[in-house]
């Protein structure tokens, strides 16, 4: 009811108001339309442009790794030394002072050589099992508890590369690895010392990323870099700890750009925060720049739609005047009405020049018009008479439904109420597209129905899959073909006919099939009445419907097929999609 008042207060206000109207609604859906379109492509764009980011900051953080890597094979490359392992091996001796103070010299050389080559290493050290400590590079004290701690840690991984984390007191990074004998011939991989490089991470990643400050390393709640940490990783979310991308994060009232790439080395997390505001400010304000020029021409099309409305309603509007003065019987006043402008020479013009004629004529148009209208409504009075009310045919039906079963006439009580299911389904076609369940209910129906008629000469089989139950159909479908399998298999001969429904999916679509046990159909009869070269009764005006409305539905893809039945008879073959999420066009029902 809201619609159709809405549409009567459009259809009869003025011209000038429906210009304006429809000048907006088409400005406007444009407008939607642009930008939806617009917002859809800008969001495709950022997607981009944010992992492209993210690529261009992660850089940074593969060549960080690359050097970590480069440090771990370096502490490997110490630890298999040949003259290292063969200097500590002689510890093992028990040499005199003397001779441990030549190797304590060796090996102090040695490791000066590995530091010496390398920028981000702040010293070397090396820990034999007797606490004694061999070095090079810039030498802090460690105290006892830590240094233990280290020992154990690399002691635990078995010769394997470990990390200990920056704390309060030392800032370096500091990579371990248990140095293990392997030049003996028993193999026993006897414990030489502990191998301690400890890495300047600060000035390792100003160089590699001298954006100070945008870089973090942690690994789960531990911050390895930078010593203040620019955020609490456990205030971030957890895919930022999950792998390789990008994240946008509100944090303390500031949107940050995170890039995040999680290392397979080390199970370390690089994240690069940047304000967001810094690096895609430009294409936010470009994003509102183009919204605001689209406002800004709805505006200026509405003004100019507003005074070309009124241009063209102008004239109009004066030839209403007349009109109305015309209405009234003063005739001569109408035609020395001056109007506001000198005529134009367009169409509304050529009007006003004829007004006169029209006015000469009014009297005979509004008596024809007066007669027109009262034919009208008595033909429509007549129409009304002669149509048949359903809801009285249903009463009706209901009556005899109850008065059948009053008389325990259980035949004629399930033959109503079958005819009953079948008028509403037939007449009620608000639905176009139904269940395939309640599809195969209406042709239960009118089966029900036709049993009674042909008795024990009818035999009806459904071999449907539950699965295919759900499956949409065009409503009045196989109710068709089996009316024509009772038709033309049934009918003609005395003897029973098996009519089956069965239904299967292949890989392709979902298929239904209506066969029977009659004559037989040629498979070629779709193509034949598709090119007029075959007449029918009704038949085949049914199986075009029910084709074309199957292709209108889902499209060209789909349909029927006629085939023989196995043996003997028709099988026509109904072909639908496999999975239907929305049907952008139904075809109506159509009679038989």
């Amino acid at each position: 009811m809201g619609i159709r008042r809405l549409s009567g207060i459009y259809r009869h206000t003025r011209i000038r108001n429906k210009l304006m109207v429809l000048i907006a609604f088409i400005v406007a859906l444009s407008l939607a339309f642009t930008i939806i379109v617009q917002q859809y492509a800008f969001s495709i764009y950022d997607e981009q442009i944010y992992d492209k980011s993210s690529q261009v900051l992660n850089l940074s953080s593969k060549a960080i790794e690359t050097e970590l890597k480069r440090l771990e094979q370096l502490s490997y490359t110490i630890m298999t030394d040949e003259q290292i392992q063969g200097w500590m091996t002689s510890l093992k001796d028990e040499p005199s002072d003397y001779e441990k103070l030549i190797i304590q010299k060796l090996v102090s050389d040695r490791l000066l050589s590995y530091s010496g080559s390398e920028r981000y290493v702040y010293s070397i050290q090396i820990f034999d099992p007797d606490g004694k400590q061999y070095d090079a590079g810039n030498i802090v004290p460690i105290n006892p508890g830590k240094l233990q701690q280290m020992i154990n840690t690399a002691s635990e991984a078995s010769g394997e590369h470990r990390w200990m984390y920056p704390d309060n007191r030392d800032p370096a990074l500091i990579a371990l690895r248990q140095i293990r004998s392997f030049q003996n011939t028993n193999f026993d991989l006897e414990d030489l010392g502990t191998l301690v490089i400890r890495i300047n991470i600060d000035k390792l990643v100003g160089d590699i990323a001298p954006e100070e400050g945008s870089l973090m390393l942690v690994s789960g709640s531990s911050v390895i870099f930078p010593k203040s940490p620019l955020a609490d990783p456990e205030r971030l979310p957890a895919s930022v700890h999950a792998g390789n991308g990008y994240t946008i994060v509100e944090l303390d009232e500031e949107t940050l750009f995170i890039s995040h790439i999680r290392s397979p080395n080390t199970g370390w997390t690089y994240l690069h925060m940047t304000p967001f505001d810094l690096i895609f400010d430009q294409i936010v304000f470009i994003k509102q720049l183009v919204v605001f020029v689209f406002i800004g021409i709805f505006v200026i099309v509405i003004l100019l739609g507003i005074r070309f409305s009124y241009s063209i309603t102008r004239p109009i509007d004066d030839l209403i005047g007349r009109m109305k003065l015309a209405e009234k019987g003063d005739f001569e006043q109408a035609n020395l009405l001056p109007a506001r402008e000198p005529p134009s020479m367009d169409e509304i013009g050529l009007l006003q020049r004829n007004f006169r004629l029209m006015i000469e004529r009014i009297n005979l148009l509004i008596t024809e018009n007066y007669a027109n209208r009262l034919l009208i409504k008595e033909t429509e009075f007549k129409a009304l008479q002669a149509q048949i009310n359903p809801h009285f045919l249903y009463n009706t039906l209901e009556s005899i439904n109850w008065m059948a079963k009053v008389n325990k006439q259980t035949q004629i009580a399930s033959m109503v109420e079958a005819l009953a299911f079948l008028l509403r389904n037939s007449i009620g076609l608000k639905e176009k597209i139904i269940p395939l369940s309640q599809e195969l209910s209406i042709v239960r129906s009118y089966l029900t129905i036709q049993q009674f008629r042909f008795e024990d000469r009818l035999r009806f089989h459904l071999d449907v899959p539950e699965s295919l139950l759900s499956r949409p159909i065009p409503k009045l479908t196989l109710q068709p073909l089996v009316e024509n399998a009772i038709h033309y298999a049934l009918e003609p001969t005395i003897e029973p006919c098996d009519i089956t429904i069965r239904g299967w999916e292949t890989s392709e679509a979902v298929c239904l099939a209506v066969e029977d046990t009659g004559p037989g159909m040629e498979p070629d009869v779709l193509d034949k009445l598709r090119r007029g070269e075959l007449q029918t009764k009704g038949t085949g005006i049914g199986l075009l419907n029910i084709d074309e409305r199957i292709k209108l539905a889902f499209g060209d893809a789909y349909g029927l097929k006629l085939e023989e039945a196995s043996g003997e008879g028709a099988r026509v073959i109904i072909m639908l999609p496999k999975e239907t999420e929305e049907i952008i066009h139904v075809s109506s029902d159509a009679g038989r």
